[in-house]
């Protein structure tokens, strides 16, 4: 493989060991050495595909001083990839820094395609919209998710969460969303992978004994939303330099609200 590039972002398979490209075990078979969360779990998989390439340690407890390291072996000509245990690394995985680092000091930086939970859901479950929001991780405590929920009402809303977790997160968003509609995903590319939709009561007595596997869940948007989230959004559109009649229209045109109540609301802000 020709070294177009130095650092390579490489996502690994989430779950069915077969789900990685070509082009990606060829990458980690080229580069000079490739970082990992854990190298334990990455060597399983380089020992499947006989890659030999040597392992280093990466993940969010050493991500800075790993920064250094990165940058004088990529001075010296050297070539990094990036893996995670599982799927596309950054999203939900230690990289940020390092990506930020690497563009800041006019390193090269590609990424190749592959697996990703989110994508992989997103394309398993029956949505009328292409629009969604990513949220990572759901929030710990019954008051952040009760927030989180409430900004996104009318726009379906996908997040991760721990099957210890999920049936009361499930819960507390019903909480504040009694009317939305769920759709759960368990082992996806897995022997067990099970996706199921439905109301809130449904999934939770669906999985009444108990649920395993990694999860990820959407929240579907409210057929028809009371925009409680209007003042985030106004905000949101501030941040991002639009004027106080362009916010009106554009909420107005999306929501189906009296554009000049959003004009007045945004003005006694």
């Amino acid at each position: 493989m020709a070294r177009e590039f130095q650092f390579y972002v490489v996502p690994t398979p989430i779950g069915n060991i077969k789900d990685i490209t070509l082009r990606a075990i060829e990458t980690l078979k080229d580069v000079d050495f490739i970082a990992c969360e854990d190298t334990r779990v990455t060597q399983k998989l380089l020992n499947h595909y006989d890659i030999r390439t040597k392992c280093i340690s990466y993940h969010k407890y050493n991500e800075r001083e790993r920064v250094d390291f990165f940058l004088n072996e990529l001075r010296t000509g050297k070539t990094i990839a990036l893996v995670s245990d599982a799927g596309t690394p950054m999203i939900c995985d230690p990289g940020g820094v390092i990506i930020q680092e690497l563009v800041k000091n006019g390193f090269s930086v590609t990424s190749l395609p592959g697996a990703c939970a989110v994508t992989t859901f997103l394309s398993s479950v029956p949505r009328s919209c292409e629009e969604f929001a990513f949220i990572g991780f759901i929030p710990r405590t019954e008051k952040q998710i009760e927030e989180a929920l409430k900004n996104y009402t009318s726009i379906n809303t996908v997040f991760y969460d721990s099957p210890e977790r999920i049936l009361k997160t499930i819960k507390v968003i019903q909480k504040v969303r009694p009317e939305a509609g769920f759709a759960l995903a368990r082992e996806l590319s897995k022997l067990f992978e099970e996706v199921v939709t439905g109301s809130a009561d449904e999934i939770t007595q669906k999985f009444q004994g108990g649920i395993k596997g990694e999860i990820v869940c959407m929240v579907y948007a409210d057929e028809n939303p009371v925009i409680t989230d209007v003042d985030f959004k106004i905000k949101k559109l501030q941040e991002k330099g639009f004027k106080a009649k362009e916010i009106a229209v554009i909420l107005s045109t999306l929501y189906n609200l009296n554009k000049n109540e959003i004009y007045q609301k945004i003005l006694d802000m």
